[in-house]
């Protein structure tokens, strides 16, 4: 076999998974212009309750509902999804894109490196405290951030490290039905939180392709795309091209949604990267990729 012909699928598989994160974060960013109309909660529920319905459309999961299965795992795999996507959303009602991304990406590094007993290892985490010291608004500054929207990125990370927990046991019993299960239960729990909040005018006409964008943006788009590149990329590469998210995060909201951030933020942002590539790189059995519905 020719190098030319190992070399070009692993490149398609890096650019999709590339596509996908930009695609992701497009979506945040567009979830966000919808806040002064429906709030976080409301669009939260387009996201889950538009993704759900394509979901159901495409994969169909009912066919192959017949023999007995654990359901409490799975529901407690949907229930995470549901808050992890409504408390993230909430945090980006006060905390920009990149540092909400960062702040949730320590969720899967905690989750990674539990049980570590290597030195290497706790350069890691040492790494991770630093970008979280300088991202937490831990000191009197005229511009520090928001302690709710921090809270709400941390519970973020924290459904995010339950969603993969529960996600691989999900997936083990339901197979690739799981996300489509998965994310019509996360829609029931966002769907009455956002009703709650924007009421009627959840079902205005012209915010309705908004929502569809946001749906395909940050739901089916990108789930697509990294289904290609996990079957063509090792886990610990698929791992270690993650650690760029917040960056393209941090990217999109100074592109899209005109967001500012400090040298100091910037730096935290790097730190919490490099100690998630390092985590991928160094893990001994890699055994965590990316969740399909952060």
């Amino acid at each position: 076999m020719s190098s030319r012909s190992i070399v070009a699928p692993v490149a398609l598989a890096v650019g999709l998974l590339l596509i996908s994160m930009v695609s992701y974060q497009c979506g945040a960013s567009l979830a966000k212009h919808l806040f002064p109309q429906v709030g976080a909660q409301g669009a939260t529920a387009y996201r889950l309750g538009f993704s759900a319905l394509i979901l159901l459309m495409w994969r169909r999961p009912w066919r192959r509902l017949g023999s007995p299965r654990d359901w409490r795992v799975l529901w407690g795999y949907g229930l995470a999804m549901g808050a992890m996507n409504l408390v993230f959303y909430m945090s980006l009602r006060t905390i920009p894109l990149g540092i909400a991304v960062a702040l949730e990406f320590t969720g899967p590094l905690v989750l990674a490196l539990l049980g570590s007993r290597r030195l290497l290892d706790f350069v890691w985490i040492a790494l991770v405290v630093a970008g979280l010291a300088l991202l937490l608004p831990l000191r009197e500054q005229m511009h520090g951030l928001d302690p709710a929207g921090v809270l709400y990125a941390l519970a973020a990370g924290v459904g995010w490290a339950l969603y993969i927990v529960l996600g691989k046991k999900a997936g083990a019993a339901y197979g690739a039905d799981a996300v489509t299960l998965g994310t019509s239960i996360g829609a029931l729990l966002a769907i009455p939180f956002g009703v709650a909040h924007a009421g009627g005018a959840l079902l205005s006409p012209a915010l309705l392709p908004y929502a569809l964008g946001v749906a395909v943006l940050s739901s089916a788009l990108p789930y697509s795309l990294e289904m290609v590149a996990l079957t063509r990329l090792p886990a610990r590469t698929f791992s270690t091209l993650l650690s760029v998210e917040p960056a393209i995060a941090a990217i999109a909201g100074v592109v899209l949604l005109g967001e500012q951030l400090s040298a100091l933020q910037w730096l935290a942002i790097v730190a919490i990267m490099v100690a998630a590539a390092g985590t991928a790189l160094s893990v001994r059995r890699p055994t965590l990729t990316e969740p399909l519905a952060n």
